[in-house]
């Protein structure tokens, strides 16, 4: 017998404890059928003033992420699906393929990761090449973003770290400073734009911002949640977070 309100997947939803986002940018993109069931991954709220504190810190999230796992599980949750992106670009594909494993081998089940899902979302758009980002990061975790996106065959023309002092203040970046950012990177000769950073609230702003560049607009959210959905075969085309989810 199939769960009463998740009887097309239960999906089990890891992000840190301080995130405010994830979780209803999840459940508006959520179709008929599929249930959400977060897991919070502890961590203190960052104090982020270097480089060196920033990374730090998500290296404190990481360590944490398999309890996180285990505390989900117990739902029996059909799916797992990474709340939580900056580590999921650490290392490289290997990184992540290392991380996805790790997840794996604790729960028996498959994850989306940010990372990942980026790659696959920019593919999935076709004939692009040259990319921009930009993130609530500092530098040093740019600079991972940077290479997993190149070792992914793209070419990373320019990016921008807001550089958050803390994780809820990520929460705060506002429609104002995104667009700003989105207008910093952009040029003639970049084919796609993307957010990364989970707890920046891009997701309900990617359409709009896509009529305005003519271009694709990646929130890490969006195609993070898009890549669980099409894994576990639900084709749904879900309006009002841009094209990725809405045509593809």
């Amino acid at each position: 017998m199939n769960d009463i309100l998740g009887w097309r997947a239960l999906f089990g939803v890891l992000g840190p404890s301080t995130n405010t986002v994830v979780q209803p940018e999840f459940d508006l993109m959520r179709p008929e059928g599929v249930t959400n069931h977060y897991s919070r991954i502890y961590t203190p709220d960052a104090n982020a003033v270097s480089n060196d504190t920033f990374m730090n810190a998500t290296l404190v999230i990481a360590e944490n992420v398999l309890d996180a796992v285990d505390s989900v599980m117990t739902c029996s949750p059909n799916y797992l699906v990474m709340g939580m992106s900056a580590i999921t670009f650490y290392g490289g594909i290997k990184g992540a393929e290392k991380f996805k494993k790790d997840v794996k081998d604790r729960s028996g089940l498959s994850v989306s990761i940010g990372s990942d899902s980026t790659a696959k979302a920019l593919k999935t758009f076709g004939n692009i090449k040259n990319v921009a980002f930009f993130s609530p990061y500092f530098p040093a975790a740019n600079e991972q973003v940077r290479i997993y996106l190149e070792e992914s065959g793209f070419s990373v023309k320019n990016d921008l770290c807001l550089q958050c002092k803390s994780w809820t203040d990520i929460a705060k970046v506002d429609k104002k400073i995104m667009l700003s950012s989105l207008q910093k990177l952009d040029d003639d000769n970049i084919d796609a734009l993307i957010q990364v950073g989970t707890n920046l609230p891009m997701a309900s702003f990617s359409e709009e911002f896509e009529k305005s560049f003519q271009k694709p607009i990646i929130a890490i959210n969006t195609a993070t949640y898009w890549d669980a959905l099409r894994q576990n075969n639900i084709r749904d085309k879900v309006k009002g977070f841009g094209k990725l989810l809405s045509e593809y």
